[in-house]
């Protein structure tokens, strides 16, 4: 029998079809012992089967059969169809009525930041149960053909979006799946995150797909047609976002996951309290170890001290006796800067324990230790100058000396501290 048309089980009455691809069939059916309209997802075993295609829907059908939750279709039945030359399994799924973003899309219809924004807080929510599983369901594969807008005002005005489905689990993964096995990689380019196209995907791998789904309503362009640098969407001068929504957007579009936000939970945090556009909270992040952050700031300090501290001496030394006075000063300056970075390190890693522990809000914060270390260090070495400089040094290295070298020596404080600010940052993340 042709399952496009007729009666599939005796049971459901075949109404149109909604989708087709290789081996694949969806279909719009009516139960009939239920009196309702159902989805009929149907794979096909022939020789063109493939092992993979069969594992991916068995774990559709059994992930959806665990899950309940409004926005998600419900599980309603699978089974094996025996064709004269060939096989099927059936998965029968409640129907959400509805169209999918790409629809709207297509249509050209055009998205307000604000509809964008309540877009992608039903899309956490429904991650935030979705990961909270044990163990943590991955939908692998967000994007507007899999979102559907149920009842809608169609009031732009109005801005409101009523009720957000996401559909199409046949690419979904567990954590559980992921370990000792090989995983089959899945997704759709453009919004599948780059650990996806390794194999690799984790509860931040779907918030990609949902940074990338809100950046191509905003833009109204496939994110694979936008350009890029290192990785990231610039998608910035295609869009009229506010900086503090185009921060986010980012965030969630980090192509390392270390640079991404760690859950639903900490992205929707972030989206209802960011304010402005250089302080974006970094909310309920991961604590850092103590000793590890005091290593971390000494060792990165020091470093940027170390190389600082040798160019001035080695400048200043060639300017008292060439040759020789550019090796002793190469080797004073590098103690002297060693000395000082160590000093910033130790003064930012305290700073950082007691003040900023665990971080909230991240620019906030790499302001502060920025201006801090760099007034300090400027400080300490403007004492340290004046003490140790030479009344026979000539008026115009002695003013070199006491002014400049304190300058330079805190703006290079304040790079390393920037640099720190922001490894603390991603590391809390």
């Amino acid at each position: 029998m042709d399952n496009t048309s007729g009666l599939l089980q005796q049971r459901y009455e075949i109404q149109r079809q909604l989708g087709k691809n290789a081996g694949r069939q969806t279909l719009l059916a009516y139960d009939r012992q239920e009196n309702q309209q159902v989805v009929i997802k149907l794979l096909t075993f022939d020789q063109d089967f493939e092992w993979d295609d069969l594992k991916l829907f068995e774990r559709e059908a059994e992930t959806l059969k665990a899950l309940s939750h409004s926005s998600i279709p419900r599980y309603l039945d699978f089974f094996e169809i025996d064709l004269p030359d060939a096989k099927q399994f059936a998965l029968i799924q409640s129907y959400v009525k509805g169209r999918s973003l790409d629809h709207f899309l297509k249509a050209g219809h055009t998205f307000s930041e604000a509809e964008v924004k309540q877009l992608v807080k039903s899309l956490l929510e429904i991650l935030k149960y979705l990961h909270g599983r044990n163990p943590p369901v991955i939908h692998r594969d967000i994007k507007p053909s899999n979102i559907i807008l149920g009842d809608r005002t169609g009031n732009s005005s109005n801005n409101r979006i009523k009720q957000v489905y996401l559909v199409d689990f046949g690419s979904v993964q567990t954590l559980a799946t992921q370990e000792g096995r090989t995983v089959t990689v899945v997704g759709t380019y453009g919004y599948m995150p780059p650990e996806q196209f390794g194999g690799r995907a984790l509860p931040a791998s779907d918030l990609y797909g949902v940074g990338a789904t809100a950046i191509a309503l905003a833009t109204r362009k496939h994110p694979a047609d936008l350009p890029q640098k290192n990785l990231r969407i610039q998608f910035e001068p295609f869009a009229q976002l506010s900086p503090a929504f185009a921060v986010w957007l980012k965030q969630m579009t980090e192509p390392t996951l270390k640079g991404r936000f760690a859950s639903a939970q900490v992205a929707l945090a972030a989206l209802k309290q960011s304010k402005h556009h250089y302080d974006v909270p970094v909310l309920d992040g991961r604590v850092i170890g103590t000793s590890k952050l005091i290593v971390n700031a000494l060792l990165q300090n020091s470093k940027t001290g170390l190389v600082a501290g040798s160019l001035l001496g080695a400048y200043f030394g060639t300017g008292i006796l060439p040759l020789v006075g550019t090796f002793v000063g190469f080797v004073i300056g590098g103690f002297v800067g060693l000395g000082l970075g160590m000093l910033n390190g130790l003064l930012l890693g305290l700073l950082t324990r007691l003040y900023f522990y665990p971080l909230k809000r991240a620019r906030r914060y790499q302001r502060f230790v920025r201006n801090t270390s760099t007034l300090a260090i400027a400080v300490s070495t403007l004492a340290l100058i004046w003490g140790l400089t030479p009344a026979a040094l000539e008026a115009y290295t002695l003013f070199l000396t006491i002014v400049a070298v304190p300058v330079i020596a805190g703006l290079a404080a304040g790079l390393a501290s920037r640099d720190f600010a922001r490894w603390y940052q991603r590391e809390s993340l």
